[in-house]
């Protein structure tokens, strides 16, 4: 699951253990399981500074489709700040987007509102180009249109999170790279670092079962992982990251303990309800010969 910074919402050099950086094009897509997530949004940590004293909220996700049809994945975060004055902010965050299996597609559309009206909007399509020297380019139809263009070795969302499955199974610890997903009016991408902390063993971090659907995740591996985000076209040596995500991923793309960190606060997302949907079919490719 990506999670975008909205404006009050909401994932280096090569070392010993670090995936190199590939071509975009590159990963393989392996299987997802579609489901639907319902987290408990609250407030994490807080500096003096930070003028926020409380955050409540939920967030719902969503995620369909198969390795051969692409992936669809439809989000909505919403959280009630409250700052030093006791004012409350709400803020409704909405993210869709479908992305092609092989990630040489990627459609997307957010809308954020304020205290119920609207903040900020972006839609378009992401799409590479073939040839010797593919291209990745942006149609954004919102909130203008325009043309944009990315690095080569862009990652898409869903080719990102399937990529970090393949580096924690293979015990790879650190992974780098350039990630679009729409977000910031359509126009920006972040540099992001992945750190992959060693794998849970089955029966040393059981998955709450506090929550409605916790058994199908009993036997499934996971890793805790933290991506941060920095902002593209700046020295990432000197700077702190724009925030810093946490988490704890399960080989079939659930996700649970979530921690975004913005700096001077944090917001925690406790999974309250998993529900696994009935997956995407594949052609059978023995049948089609």
């Amino acid at each position: 699951m990506t999670m975008r910074k909205g404006s009050a919402t909401l994932a280096l050099l090569v070392l010993a253990g670090l995936m190199p950086v590939r071509p975009a094009a590159a990963a393989e897509p392996i299987a997802f399981a579609p489901h639907r997530a319902v987290y408990e949004l609250s407030m994490g940590t807080s500096t003096a500074g930070s003028g926020v004293t409380g955050v409540t909220g939920r967030m719902v996700y969503e995620l369909s489709g198969s390795p051969c049809d692409g992936y669809t994945q439809n989000m909505r975060f919403v959280t009630v700040m409250t700052n030093q004055e006791g004012t409350e902010t709400l803020s409704d965050l909405r993210n869709s987007s479908w992305e092609e299996a092989d990630a040489k597609k990627l459609r997307f559309s957010s809308t954020q509102y304020q205290n119920d009206k609207l903040a900020d909007t972006s839609q378009g399509d992401a799409a590479r180009s073939k040839g010797a020297t593919p291209v990745v380019g942006v149609d954004l139809v919102k909130p203008a249109k325009k043309r944009v263009s990315l690095p080569q070795d862009i990652y898409f969302p869903m080719q990102h999170a399937w990529t970090l499955v393949q580096a924690a199974k293979s015990g790879v610890k650190m992974f780098a790279a350039n990630l679009y997903d729409g977000s910031e009016q359509g126009e920006k991408y972040y540099l992001t670092n992945t750190v992959i902390g060693k794998k849970y063993e089955q029966n040393t971090k059981a998955v709450p079962a506090s929550f409605k659907g916790a058994d199908a995740l009993a036997t499934v591996d996971s890793w805790p992982m933290m991506i941060s985000y920095f902002d593209a076209g700046k020295d990432k040596h000197d700077q702190t990251p724009a925030y810093e995500l946490s988490f704890r991923y399960f080989e079939n793309g659930v996700t649970s303990d979530l921690n975004i960190d913005y700096g001077e606060f944090s917001i925690r997302g406790q999974l309250k309800e998993l529900t696994l949907l009935a997956p995407g079919k594949c052609p059978d490719t023995k049948a089609a010969h």
